[in-house]
């Protein structure tokens, strides 16, 4: 089996708060499945690569939002490499230029159009813990993250949520992230998946084709989930 390409796009613009992490997860998951895993990281001056598996996108300061969509949006590697199935995994600010338009610094911005959404600013910004019920055709357990961001965003009929929102704000206080095909966005930092292994896996399984992923011991992953949705339950 070729090795499986795992891209962290704009870690010099889009790297705020610790969502790296998502990669060294995604990585080490594979690999102890015995998965061949070659990592990338891709800065704003280079070109993105259009023939990796999984891209990784994180969150970031709205100036550096809005330099990494239009850097993105005239490159052009990451709307190739979707067009071809690669998979996406876009975090707060990464999740918002995947859609039609953000607003960074109060000025409305041009996104990818890769994802049926707009996002634009909230009367307060959101900062807690999250949590909420997956969409049931994922096969997912409950969503589980913490959100720090100012935007609000609204899907459109082609973007369907990612989760129903229990705990937080997310989109809107009724709906958290987003996902069509192949692509993920989600408000949900901690890293996102060190919070939830079964949407790592669930990338994996998409990235690969491989349906029955050997299980792992997911006792570490499942206590701290356990510790959190303890905690939101307990407030």
């Amino acid at each position: 089996m070729s090795a499986l390409r795992i891209v962290w796009v704009y870690p010099d613009l889009l790297s705020t708060y610790g969502d790296r992490g998502n990669l060294l997860i995604l990585s080490r998951r594979a690999a102890m499945r015995g998965l061949p895993v070659e990592c990338f990281e891709v800065r704003s001056d280079q070109p993105v690569p259009v023939d990796a598996d999984i891209y990784l996108l994180g969150g970031g300061e709205d100036g550096p939002q809005s330099l990494a969509a239009q850097r993105l949006i005239a490159d052009g590697g990451l709307r190739r490499a979707v067009d071809r199935r690669a998979v996406v995994l876009a975090i707060c600010a990464g999740y918002q230029l995947l859609g039609q338009s953000f607003f960074a610094k109060g000025q409305p911005c041009a996104g990818l159009g890769l994802l049926d959404l707009t996002s634009d600013r909230g009367p307060s910004r959101a900062v807690g813990e999250l949590a909420g019920t997956v969409d049931p055709e994922l096969g997912l357990p409950m969503l589980s993250g913490f959100e720090n961001h100012g935007g609000r965003t609204h899907l459109g009929p082609s973007a369907r949520p990612l989760a129903k929102v229990s705990v937080g704000i997310g989109n809107d206080g009724a709906t958290e992230g987003a996902w069509n095909g192949s692509i993920v966005g989600t408000y949900s930092h901690g890293p996102a998946l060190s919070r939830n292994p079964g949407l790592a896996d669930l990338l994996l399984r998409w990235a690969t084709g491989i349906d029955n992923l050997p299980p792992l011991d997911d006792a570490w992953p499942e206590r701290l989930r356990g510790e959190r949705l303890a905690a939101v339950r307990a407030a």
